[in-house]
């Protein structure tokens, strides 16, 4: 065989992701809180980057992101009726993220400075540790069992080898722990469920012989077994449900009532509103948007000076790149929200009048064969996006179910308007008539559904609903 070398030339189109393009579609999927701390970063180090003022007003030396794309601002979005969607992006409503050096002193502070500090489960039992007359021994050993305390207030530490790290006795680890085990809040330094419990019942001078029996049958009370249980504690129909009542008063995890954290509320990216002329307006929130603006003076300005530098003529023609993708990106991003929500309340409008119960079914697909974009597009645009409706703030992807055929034909309905059904069915069961999973697989297909009944009994577990057997023993007992 005779191998030849030959110079061949080829022409091939190829797609280069640029790391500017890697970027912007990273960009698209923040959520707001990663977006403004993105967009803190690129302030830092970009020197032509500012913030809008808090009045939303440019001075004359800075350009605003909307002055490098075409203006969106009073677009509107039509849909045949009987609705009628108005896409209205306030772009000159964008607010500043941080008080920056062009933010107004005079703004008054948020809500959440005046809000006190919360005390969390550690802090409270270090309180409770130092107010009780421990010797120096026993509150290191407490100390140490502080430390291993988790947030539920359940203890996760095998006392021998605690024992043996700090050099002490098992015997005083036990009896440290059972000084412990009298904190505040009742039941907190258990070790088991059942343990925890019995703190609690303790405390109360309730931990009599049937209690302790049905403390040791909890299985047998998940199961809903309350014949085996009034076998097991020796007490009669009415005793057992003053005891289950008990039960139930007392708390299973005594450590969240404390707050690990301040908690954050979920703020929507998109409002929609009624609109006066019918059907929905649509429009992103201006607080969610961060309006950067490139200051166009002072590039100028630090150009004249460093133009016989070519090193530093690099930089600041690289920072200016940069800052005008930086703008443009975040008025794409602002775009793409508002075309994907807009396409959202057009398919889901009758759920916005209506309710759950009418649902549709929606794919991405659906979305983004409607609006010419990819797949991938949307679900970027949909992950850890929220939307506030009239009837309440929901994810984006909260409109994306599964579509489950008709049994008559016409058109499918939506998994999650079916588990709605599913939950006002059980809802409205008396103890005379619990319904099975067939018997509620008979009522979805009266109703035109066609589900098999293995799909009903998934959506129940799914809502963590109980068998149809374990339902009627509850109400039995009078738990329904």
């Amino acid at each position: 065989m005779q191998y030849l070398a030959n110079l061949l030339q080829r022409q091939k189109q190829s797609l280069v992701i640029t790391p500017q393009l890697i970027q912007s579609i990273r960009l698209l999927q923040l959520a707001h809180g990663e977006l403004h701390q993105f967009v803190e970063q690129e302030l830092e180090k970009n020197p032509f980057l500012e913030l809008a003022s808090s009045d939303g007003i440019a001075s004359d030396d800075v350009v605003s992101s909307s002055e490098n794309t075409p203006d969106i601002a009073g677009q509107e979005a039509k849909v045949d009726a009987p609705t009628r969607v108005d896409a209205r992006e306030p772009l000159g409503e964008w607010k500043s993220i941080r008080n920056g050096a062009n933010a107004s002193s005079e703004q008054p502070p948020g809500f959440e400075e005046f809000a006190a500090s919360t005390e969390t489960l550690h802090d409270d039992v270090a309180r409770q540790i130092a107010l009780t007359a421990f010797t120096s021994r026993d509150r290191l050993i407490a100390g140490a069992l502080a430390n291993h305390l988790e947030t539920t207030g359940y203890l996760q530490v095998d006392l021998s080898e605690l024992a043996a790290s700090l050099g002490v006795r098992d015997a005083d680890v036990e009896r440290v722990l059972a000084t412990l085990q009298h904190f505040d809040p009742p039941g907190i330094f258990a070790r088991t469920l059942s343990e925890c419990l019995e703190i609690q019942l303790r405390q109360r001078d309730r931990f009599d012989p049937a209690m302790e029996a049905l403390i040791a049958n909890l299985e047998l009370v998940a199961q809903r077994d309350f014949r085996a249980l009034k076998r097991r504690c020796g007490v009669d129909d009415d005793d057992l449900l003053d005891m289950l009542h008990e039960i139930r008063t007392l708390d299973p995890r005594p450590g969240n009532r404390f707050q690990s954290g301040r908690p954050e509320a979920i703020i929507p990216d998109v409002r929609v509103l009624p609109s006066n002329a019918g059907g929905w307006q649509i429009e992103l929130n201006p607080d969610m948007l961060p309006k950067v603006l490139i200051n166009q003076t002072y590039f100028s300005e630090v150009s004249r000076l460093t133009a016989h530098d070519s090193k530093d003529q690099a930089f600041l023609n690289e920072c200016f790149q940069n800052a005008n993708w930086l703008v443009r990106s975040l008025d794409q991003r602002a775009k793409t929200i508002l075309k994907v929500a807009t396409e959202i309340v057009r398919q889901q409008d009758v759920f916005l009048e209506r309710g759950t119960a009418y649902l549709r079914p929606l794919n991405l697909k659906t979305v983004a064969d409607a609006i010419e974009m990819h797949e991938s597009t949307v679900s970027r645009v949909t992950s850890n996006k929220y939307m506030l409706t009239p009837r309440g703030v929901f994810e984006l992807k909260y409109f994306f179910t599964v579509a489950i055929a008709s049994s008559e034909g016409g058109e499918a309905h939506s998994a999650e308007a079916i588990r709605h059904r599913i939950r006002a069915m059980i809802a409205a069961e008396t103890e005379d008539s619990v319904l099975s999973d067939d018997n509620m697989v008979a009522q979805l297909r009266g109703s035109g559904i066609d589900i098999a009944r293995r799909t009903v009994a998934k959506y129940r577990e799914a809502m963590n609903i109980p068998s149809s057997v374990q339902r009627r023993r509850e109400m039995r007992a009078g738990f329904g």
